[in-house]
Order: structure tokens, then C-alpha cells, then sequence
């Protein structure tokens, strides 16, 4: 029993919650700083020589689980461990202050008011009438008002109390629901080219939902960076009978039955070029990381006795498109549907190039429960704001003295100023 009560006072501890929020806090800072679920060998090539945060190579990472923060065993365990701080505090502290502030008290010596931090004891002539007067000014300003023979008891505000257990109700209602969808939640990127379609499959893996990109579109600022992107799908039935048609962009997902569809990035997906004004390839482009961060390209073959192999690279779907011989020699720059570049007897025209979307589609059961929570704890954040004030007037009829006194538990010099409100409600002053 000795042991469990430790055990107890040290889920409840106020600086272990803390501990905890601080660690759930700096783990959740890693999650976003560092991309989340890649591949592994993408963790091992990008951090093998310029490691994370200058520490962590790319096998660290993933032995960590770092690549999957939210869903790691040591992240899930820190929630766990919270969920039942918060349970436990809640039932060893919380409960029994709230199921108190319930009760009413009744002071009955003077004694007791005396030692209040606001109070005063005035000479009456008629302590009845006095009370009488008190007890209609409470009721009118709002007061909860109980009456025993020549004693009063007050009470105004006791909502306040409720505040506490609801933000800790609702904190545990969010780490369930945080810790379902990471849990039994789906993530799935992917680069969509214009007409391109995605099945997306229900848990069971019954096709459900067809994705499918109808229009894609960058818009890029003066300097000719890329400032919004706009993606126009559909979705549509296992019959392909159409559900919903929706523009996103970045800020502003498609939500539909618990999924939502993300504006993420954008990429190059393929380029069209014209051989000697007769046949059109559309040719795959590939990100050249060597290059740049936003570098795509593709080699072209040598392809008959007249040309010559080729590397073709382009940054925008806008051109310009530049080509380089095996050897590296820049060749020239052109733009689709502009000039044509010779390659041996050759000449090749660049038609147009396709751009893809990337979209990000999350299923996250639990996110119900997140916004519930988070509506619980706001609501308790709010109640707990207000001020919870109490009041006792002792009548001694043979003395001729009344004693009034009082607290609030948060707004001590509001309620100061109210006091010799409430005094002279009385007649007395």
C-alpha cells in the first residue's frame, strides 16, 4: 500500500506533467524539423554526411525511430505515460476540490470569519433586518444564497471550479485521439500528372474511392518562384460514377468521409520533344539532386545514325530547357514550342512540358476525438478563468455585531472593491 501511494504521488506530481509536456513538446519539434516517414535509404543517404542536427547519422535516425516520431514506441509511451498523470491527478486532486467547492459552508463562529482575508464586524442595532437586507442584495447581484437563523452563506462563480477536470477531461480525450491516428491512421503521397488517377483502397482492401487529377496549375511570383499551386480532382466511386469535383491549393484540403486531400508539392513529369518535325516522344523526367534542388532531366539516346546522346534538364514547366552533350559541353537553351536544337543532323523541338502534383491524402480516425478534446479543454481553459467567491455573515444578537467576511480564489482586488458594496447593503455603514 506504502509502495502504490508513491507510485500514485508521483504520476500526480505537477513537475513530472511538466517533464513530460517539455519531452512530448521536443519530440513533436524533431517530427516536424525532420521528414517523416521516407524510405530508409533516404535517411541514410541524406544524413550520411551532413548529419541532423550534427549528431544523428541515417541509421541513427531510423534505430531512434525518429523517421516516424508519432508512431514511435517511445513517443506512444510518453502519451501513455500523460494520459495517466492526468488520470490520476485528476482523481486524487481534482475530483475531491470540485466535489468540496460543491459543499456548502457554514461558519458559525465569528472566529472563523475573522481570520478570512476580507473581512469586518460592525456594531448593529437590529443584526435581523441586517440579514434580511443582505440576503436580498446577494440574491439580486447574482449570489447563491443559503440562510440559517442569523447566518448567511454565499457563493457566486462556482463554475469556475468545473474548469480544472474539464482542460484535464479534455487533454485526455486529445491524447486518445492523437494516439488512435497515429495508431490506425493512413498516409499517402503521391506525384499525380493532369488525367492521371489514383485507387484508393479502404483498410479492408476494397477499392472504394478513384482519385483522379483533372488540371494542375503553379503560379509563380516576378521572380519566378513558386508562390500557390492549384490542383482541380475528382473523386469518384468503385463504379467511377463522379462524387465531388474540388479545386485545393495549399492552406485550403478537400475534406470527404474522415479523409482529407492536401495541396503538397508539385515536380516535373514528363517532356515532349519532336524529332525532325515528324515524331513527338514524351519522355520521363527525373530529379537530378546533383544539379539542384529543383533540377529535372532525362538523357536522350542516340537514336539514329544522324544524332547524338544528350542530356536534356529543365527546373520549370515553363523552360527554358537546356542540353548538354555526353561530355558535359552545354549545347543550347530553348523553350517549348520555340527555336529547335540540333543534335548531329537532327533537330529537335521541345513541345511542352508536363508538370505533376503532389498530393498528400491522411486518413486519421482519431481526429474526431483530437477536436472534441481540444473544444473540452478550451471550454474548461475559459471556465477556469472565472472568479470563484464565497461570503459569511455571522449576526450575534446580543453582542449587536455582524461579521461579513470572504475570498475568491483569483481575483482577489476585484473582489475587495466589491466587499463595501456588500457592507453597505446592509445599512450599517
Amino acid at each position: 500500500m506504502k509502495y502504490l501511494r508513491r507510485i500514485l504521488l508521483a504520476f500526480s506530481s505537477l513537475k513530472v506533467a511538466i517533464s513530460l509536456l517539455i519531452l512530448i513538446a521536443i519530440a513533436s519539434a524533431i517530427g516536424t524539423a525532420l521528414p517523416q516517414g521516407e524510405l530508409p535509404e533516404t535517411y541514410i543517404s541524406k544524413y550520411q554526411v551532413q548529419k541532423f542536427l550534427g549528431l544523428l547519422n541515417g541509421e541513427m535516425i531510423i534505430r531512434m525511430q525518429l523517421n516516424k516520431v508519432y508512431s514511435s514506441i517511445w513517443f506512444l509511451a510518453l502519451l501513455a505515460w500523460l494520459s495517466i498523470s492526468l488520470i490520476v491527478c485528476s482523481w486524487r486532486r481534482q475530483w475531491p476540490t470540485l466535489k468540496k467547492a460543491m459543499a456548502w459552508i457554514d461558519y458559525r463562529d465569528p472566529k472563523q470569519i475573522q481570520r478570512l482575508a476580507i473581512s469586518q464586524t460592525f456594531k448593529i442595532d437590529k443584526p435581523f433586518k441586517s440579514i434580511e437586507k443582505l440576503e436580498h442584495y446577494l440574491i439580486n447581484s447574482g449570489w447563491k444564497v443559503q440562510k440559517n437563523s442569523f447566518r448567511l452563506s454565499a457563493r457566486q462563480g462556482l463554475i469556475g471550479r468545473v474548469g480544472p477536470p474539464l482542460v484535464h477531461f479534455g487533454l485526455i480525450i486529445l491524447i486518445i485521439g492523437a494516439t488512435f491516428g497515429a495508431l490506425k491512421g493512413v498516409r499517402v503521397e503521391r506525384f499525380l500528372a493532369p488525367e492521371r488517377s489514383l485507387n484508393l483502397l479502404s483498410p479492408n482492401g476494397i477499392n472504394q474511392i478513384n482519385l483522379k487529377l483533372t488540371d494542375f496549375q503553379i503560379e509563380r511570383g516576378p521572380n519566378g518562384q513558386p508562390e500557390q499551386f492549384r490542383s482541380s480532382i475528382e473523386l469518384s466511386n468503385k463504379d467511377f460514377k463522379k462524387i465531388i469535383t474540388k479545386q485545393i491549393s495549399v492552406n485550403h484540403p478537400l475534406r470527404f468521409k474522415g479523409m482529407t486531400v492536401y495541396q503538397a508539392d508539385w515536380s516535373l513529369a514528363a517532356i515532349t520533344i519532336q524529332i525532325d518535325k515528324q515524331q513527338k516522344l514524351q519522355l520521363p523526367l527525373k530529379r537530378i539532386e546533383a544539379l539542384g534542388n529543383q533540377v529535372w532531366g532525362v538523357l536522350i539516346p542516340k537514336f539514329n545514325n544522324k544524332s547524338e546522346a544528350m542530356l536534356l534538364t529543365v527546373s520549370s514547366e515553363k523552360g527554358p530547357v537546356r542540353f548538354y552533350s555526353e561530355s558535359g559541353v552545354p549545347i543550347g537553351i530553348v523553350r517549348p514550342l520555340g527555336e529547335s536544337i540540333q543534335s548531329g543532323e537532327s533537330q529537335i523541338n521541345v513541345i511542352d512540358i508536363l508538370p505533376s502534383s503532389g498530393i498528400l491524402m491522411k486518413y486519421d480516425p482519431g481526429v474526431p476525438f483530437v477536436y472534441i478534446g481540444f473544444a473540452i479543454s478550451l471550454i474548461g481553459s475559459i471556465l477556469s478563468i472565472v472568479s470563484t467567491k464565497q461570503l459569511w455573515i455571522i449576526a450575534e444578537k446580543e453582542a449587536k455585531l455582524l461579521h461579513i467576511g470572504g475570498f475568491a480564489n483569483r481575483n482577489s482586488i476585484g473582489f475587495a472593491k466589491q466587499f463595501p458594496l456588500i457592507v453597505k447593503s446592509a445599512s450599517i455603514v
